[in-house]
């Protein structure tokens, strides 16, 4: 993958956070005035959670930035893991977000105080609210079409934060109509929780990303796309491994060849593996490819028609799967 691609979509990555973060702060300045005018504790919910969506947005908009640049002799993967340090942060943010607003409702229980112009505070949290959903989804879009861990977490953040606006605007809405004032902690208490849930998703994303966790799903899905689309030559395949580092994908495998193929014929199928995977998957893929040639066990599983060095005849095609692929060790019928 040449690396002038990676870094394409690395500043289209950062410029998207630029507007993110510009959005967050107008946001902030809506919402604040949302809260002064009607002293509301589900508004100050929101408002609370914008100041996170400002901190975050600037800490990804840094982490981008740094995921950007090219790889060097001190970061021969690239930079990519600033953006999971950029998305652990913004987890924990917003969790405290979350704490602080339950802490502020109880307060307003005990001590309820009335809310004033809460229709002009309907129209501004209802604003924001959509503002907010436009570009969680070009966010979660454009994170996820160029494996950007910053950006999907900025995108779930603002799509949590237009759930919990949509549902303040439904309080706003009956306390306006039932002048029941303690609807207003009762909301910011519910959205609070699900706050704390969206902060702890992210924040479980992002230390699994740092800790190279396996994507079970990416790894099941590769293995079987594999399986259903082997080439003859390709006689077996086993430790199979994938890391992510920012919007790039590694992936490391041996797979075993015909032991008589020239150098050019092995390089010939390594690329044809590459480009098929790159086909299905993308093109942030990198691939470390071992060749191993067959061995006089191989040909019980080989699967290879016209061979003319055949030991054994074939007894059982090997299916791949999330098993027997990751495991380090060549297969035969018996293994």
């Amino acid at each position: 993958m040449p690396e002038t691609f990676v870094l394409e979509k690395s500043k289209e990555n950062l410029n998207t956070q630029k507007w993110i973060v510009a959005i967050a702060v107008i946001l902030f300045l809506v919402k604040t005035v949302a809260y002064f005018l009607t002293k509301s504790v589900a508004v100050l919910t929101d408002a609370l959670e914008s100041i996170v969506n400002v901190i975050a947005g600037f800490i990804g908009l840094y982490s981008l930035y740094v995921a950007a640049k090219p790889r060097d002799d001190d970061h021969p993967y690239g930079h990519g893991k600033a953006e999971f340090l950029s998305s652990a942060v913004e987890g924990v943010l917003i969790s405290i977000a979350g704490l602080i607003i339950i802490y502020e409702s109880v307060r307003d229980f005990i001590s309820p105080h009335p809310l004033r112009q809460i229709d002009y505070g309907i129209l501004l949290i209802a604003f924001s609210g959509i503002i907010n959903f436009i570009f969680g989804k070009i966010s979660l879009e454009k994170g996820k079409k160029n494996n950007s861990a910053a950006l999907v977490a900025s995108g779930k953040h603002l799509l949590s934060d237009t759930y919990s606006t949509a549902g303040i605007v439904i309080g706003l809405v009956l306390i306006f109509f039932t002048h029941k004032v303690w609807i207003d902690g009762v909301v910011a208490i519910i959205f609070s929780v699900v706050i704390i849930y969206a902060g702890y998703s992210v924040l479980r994303v992002s230390i699994a990303g740092i800790m190279d966790e396996a994507d079970k799903q990416l790894l099941v899905r590769l293995i079987e796309f594999l399986n259903n689309h082997r080439r003859e030559n390709w006689i077996d395949m086993h430790n199979l491994r994938v890391i992510k580092y920012g919007s790039v994908l590694h992936i490391d495998c041996h797979i075993t060849v015909p032991w008589y193929l020239n150098t050019l014929e092995a390089h010939t199928e390594v690329e044809s593996l590459t480009q098929l995977i790159k086909t299905e998957f993308g093109s942030f893929i990198e691939l470390f490819v071992h060749t191993d040639p067959c061995l006089d066990f191989s040909c019980s599983i080989c699967t290879k028609m016209h061979c003319n060095v055949r030991k054994k005849q074939f007894e059982k095609k090997i299916e791949w799967d999330a098993k027997n692929v990751i495991a380090d060790r060549k297969h035969s019928v018996t293994a």
